[in-house]
């Protein structure tokens, strides 16, 4: 009969070598009660990521599947490169820390961080994305609360690294303001101030992410856009001021009420009409501010931003050009004023440009009309009154001669009436100002020869945002 058992009482202990067992002989059946205890076998334990479990045991194992690193002392400028499946302390006490997320990333790898010596709230963590997303936003992550620990789990290139595992966290994204460049760049509190007097660029590199980051800067702007404004007539009517839109102060503490992108915008300056000529508009974006009207002289007068004033030539119903044109809500400026003709030429008086915030007023009997005034604004920290209209003037053959309207306030310019012999131009609008210019009057005793109208300021475009 065939042995198919052997008791270990017969065999003698250390006789029977590995080699000498034929590979898969030995199996259960062959086994006195067909189990091999744990104590009988050379390795009676497992080792999951450094920790020991012993063989028919159980155990939680949770984060002991991390391979824990050493901590990270953070200096301010030393970025650590994380590698999937690996926990990281990071301690921040001496300066901000910066941490990166693998370059290369599959679903189910992870990352875990955790706030060594509770630091994260005075020198805060930046996760750099490397490439990816994260909770599916192309934006770092900042940490700024002490004690914070956190898992990133990779699912997606759409989604990218998600946070699974948050604990003492209050904002997981990191906080940006708009960067921007272009013009003459000042600041006021915590707002920066882009100045035009010319055409340039602005240029926006980074777009604040409030309200998605909390504790980042808004993506909006504030603006003032204000055109050139127009020229003075040689005989009577003022030029009318430049457009004139803003969007300061706005709502939200001055946070800005005009939405933006991370592009380019050209900016075109509009420059001032010279005599008899309208103003040149200005843009920013999709905001363009219209040129002011020319001063007229016989019904000559043009619309703009804000409308020229009339003249002093017949017919005797010389009405002043409207403003606000083409029509914007708020208005962009106000009507021109009208001549008055009637009787003798001590009676003359022409009519005065319009202004941001005022019509230009009308001429009368050897007066001419003052310009309409234009508007204050505090967009640079300070406040400056701009797009005031040109002023009329009187007709230098008068015995008197009359009073000549001056500019409103905001820049227009005055009329004149030509009492001295050599004063019979109209004066500029201020540069960068959009103000109307003054009109000139008549040089020769026959009326035959004119002194030009007063050219127009040109105009300005000043930008402001919250960048801090």
């Amino acid at each position: 009969m065939a042995i198919n058992k052997v008791g270990s009482k017969g065999i003698e202990d250390g006789s029977v070598a590995t080699a000498d067992l034929t590979p898969g002989t030995v199996t259960s059946d062959k086994l006195t009660d067909g189990t091999i205890t744990n104590a009988n076998l050379s390795n009676s334990s497992v080792t999951v990521a450094g920790t020991s479990i012993a063989l028919g045991a159980s155990g939680t194992l949770n984060n002991k599947f991390v391979d824990w690193q050493s901590v990270v002392v953070s200096d301010g400028s030393t970025v650590t490169t994380m590698v999937a499946g690996k926990g990281y302390f990071i301690n921040n006490t001496s300066a901000a820390g910066l941490v990166k997320l693998p370059i290369s990333a599959s679903i189910g790898d992870f990352v875990v961080i955790k706030d060594y010596s509770a630091s994260f709230g005075t020198n805060s963590l930046t996760i750099q994305r490397n490439g990816h997303t994260i909770q599916g936003v192309a934006n770092d992550s900042l940490i700024s609360t002490n004690r914070a620990s956190l898992v990133l789990v990779y699912v997606d290139s759409t989604k990218g690294w998600l946070f699974t595992d948050e604990h003492n966290v209050a904002d997981l994204g990191q906080a940006l303001f708009t960067e921007a460049t272009g013009g003459t760049i000042t600041t006021s509190g915590n707002f920066k101030i882009h100045t035009f007097t010319g055409d340039g660029c602005f240029v926006v590199t980074t777009l604040g992410n409030s309200p998605v980051s909390p504790s980042g800067g808004p993506s909006n702007v504030d603006y003032l856009v204000v055109a050139g404004g127009g020229g003075g007539n040689p005989y009577g009517g003022g030029g009318g001021a430049g457009g004139y839109r803003t969007t300061f102060p706005s709502p939200g503490c001055n946070a800005g009420a005009f939405s933006i992108s991370a592009t380019t915008f050209p900016i075109t300056v509009g420059g001032g009409g010279a005599s008899f000529t309208p103003g040149v508009n200005s843009v920013f974006s999709t905001i363009t501010s219209n040129g002011g009207g020319q001063g007229g002289f016989a019904n000559n007068s043009t619309a703009g931003g804000s409308g020229g004033g009339e003249g002093m030539a017949s017919p005797p119903t010389n009405t002043g050009s409207a403003g606000n044109t083409p029509p914007v809500s708020p208005p962009q400026g106000n009507a021109g004023g009208s001549a008055n003709v009637c009787g003798s030429l001590a009676d003359r008086g022409g009519g005065a440009g319009g202004g941001a915030s005022a019509v230009g007023a009308n001429g009368s009997s050897g007066t001419g009309g003052n310009g309409g005034n234009g508007s204050a604004n505090s967009i640079t920290g300070s406040s400056v009154t701009r797009s005031g209209g040109g002023g009329g003037s009187t007709d230098s053959r008068a015995p008197s001669a009359g009073t000549a309207g001056t500019g409103g306030s905001g820049g227009g310019g005055n009329g004149v009436n030509g009492i001295s012999p050599t004063n019979k131009v109209g004066f500029p609008g201020t540069v960068n100002t959009g103000g109307g210019g003054g009109a000139g009057t008549i040089t020769s005793p026959s009326g035959a020869a004119y002194g030009p109208g007063g050219s127009g300021g040109s105009g300005i475009v000043i930008i402001r945002y919250k960048f801090q």
